[in-house]
């Protein structure tokens, strides 16, 4: 019989909350049953197992995100919409470091689709009709700006920014600044 007041949102969130804490590599059902002081058998009847933990954290950052992102981008376009979308980013990381994470967590096909992974898509699309890129250069933009976001937050998270001058918020700017030059401005392919 599950134990009184565990359920898999409840775990979920918990976990959530374990990968902030320790880091969501960290993030296992042994550990969960450890906060709720319960023994790990009890929390099967919840979860799977690590894995099946882990994707449900990973779900439930991705929607975080997405409803984030969804609002601030309301009513937004072109530099102010791409400043809005990497700011949610980067405070949803230094707020919820694991859940960040989690958030790049690879799913299989099935589960990517009906995450919302699919919503960080089409609102990063709706980011770049702001810039007029016809296909394969929107994808190309897609990926720059998700390498942008994550890559730059992840490197300022550990401190790879720390020492020396500018210091990183100015970096942040001045860093937007030239993507959204580079997307008004997007290069012709090179030829070999």
């Amino acid at each position: 019989m599950a134990r009184a007041g565990l359920t898999p949102e409840r775990l979920v969130r918990a976990g959530a909350e374990l990968a902030d804490e320790v880091g969501f590599d960290e993030v296992t059902v042994s550990a969960l049953a450890r906060r709720f002081d319960v023994k790990v058998a009890s929390l099967y009847s919840h979860v799977r197992n690590s894995h099946d933990l882990r994707t449900r954290i990973a779900l439930l950052a991705l929607e975080e995100l997405a409803d984030r992102a969804a609002a601030a981008l309301a009513g937004r376009a072109g530099k102010d919409a791409l400043a809005a979308m990497a700011n949610v980013y980067r405070d949803y990381a230094r707020e919820h470091p694991g859940r960040s994470t989690a958030a790049r967590m690879r799913l299989d096909p099935e589960t990517a689709a009906a995450s919302a992974g699919v919503r960080h898509a089409r609102m990063t699309r709706a980011v770049l009709r702001g810039y007029d890129l016809e296909e394969p250069d929107q994808t190309h933009a897609v990926r720059l700006l998700g390498s942008f976001f994550h890559g730059y937050v992840s490197l300022e998270l550990a401190g790879g920014f720390s020492h020396s001058l500018p210091d990183s918020e100015e970096t942040w700017i001045r860093l937007i600044d030239a993507l959204d030059a580079l997307l008004r401005d997007w290069p012709a392919p090179s030829t070999p």
